[in-house]
């Protein structure tokens, strides 16, 4: 009689151990097919001196071209982004910047459980950028271009992001001033709901059967053994 409630009392502790081992697995499963945002470049909040030639975005797996959306904008929600280049679990996108100020890189894609993922990358160019291509610059404000006037006249010239910026549009402009003074760097926006509840409601369910069964399984040999 000994050795059987002996032997009844091991089962109940390897029941209770597989149970709870199958409740915590199971939210792994779905939690693995949900993609995230891991890293950026330039990261969430920078301040920026020099305006990158492109933003990238590096995820936690693969995205696909077809359901993944991102876009640039910049101070007076001007349009800063070009088509997004897909290299494996990262996407580069072309930055044109218009002026300094806070720029925001929005992300919208799903995971391959067809969960939508989607957030915010927001980060601070401090300085203005080069002048446009179409636009001649005054002997005024460049000796150097009076002196040459192919030089005014090259897109190629103007477009190089090399570029000397006009004192006209430096950082001591007021409003490109306010506007970096009034940039609070947010965090990264997810989306990722859980939606998990009912995994655990299972692993529960689990864990009670599991128990009664111990339970049954010890009285019933009482009940022999009393007989």
């Amino acid at each position: 009689m000994g050795g059987r409630v002996t032997r009844t009392v091991r089962v109940v502790p390897v029941v209770f151990g597989v149970a709870l081992g199958v409740s915590v697995l199971l939210p792994a499963t779905p939690a693995a097919a949900h993609n995230e945002l891991t890293g950026s470049n330039p990261r969430d909040g920078a301040r920026v001196a020099t305006a990158p030639a492109r933003v990238e975005l590096r995820f936690l797996a693969k995205p696909s071209p077809a359901t993944t959306k991102i876009t640039i904008t910049g101070p007076d929600n001007v349009v800063a982004g070009g088509t997004p280049a897909f290299d494996g679990s990262r996407v580069r996108v072309p930055f044109t910047p218009a002026a300094a100020g806070l720029y925001i890189v929005g992300y919208q894609l799903a995971s391959s459980d067809g969960h939508p993922v989607k957030g915010e990358v927001r980060f601070t160019l401090t300085t203005g950028t080069a002048a446009d291509p179409s636009a001649t610059v005054s002997p005024a404000d460049s000796p150097s271009a009076a002196a040459s006037p192919s030089a005014a006249a090259s897109p190629s010239a103007a477009a190089s992001p090399s570029a000397a910026v006009p004192p006209s549009v430096g950082p001591a402009s007021p409003s490109a001033g306010g506007a970096t003074a009034s940039t609070v760097p947010a965090a990264s926006e997810q989306s990722d709901s859980g939606g998990r509840w009912w995994l655990w409601a299972l692993g529960g369910l689990v864990l009670l059967a599991a128990l009664g069964t111990g339970l049954a399984f010890r009285r019933r040999r009482g009940s022999r053994d009393s007989a």
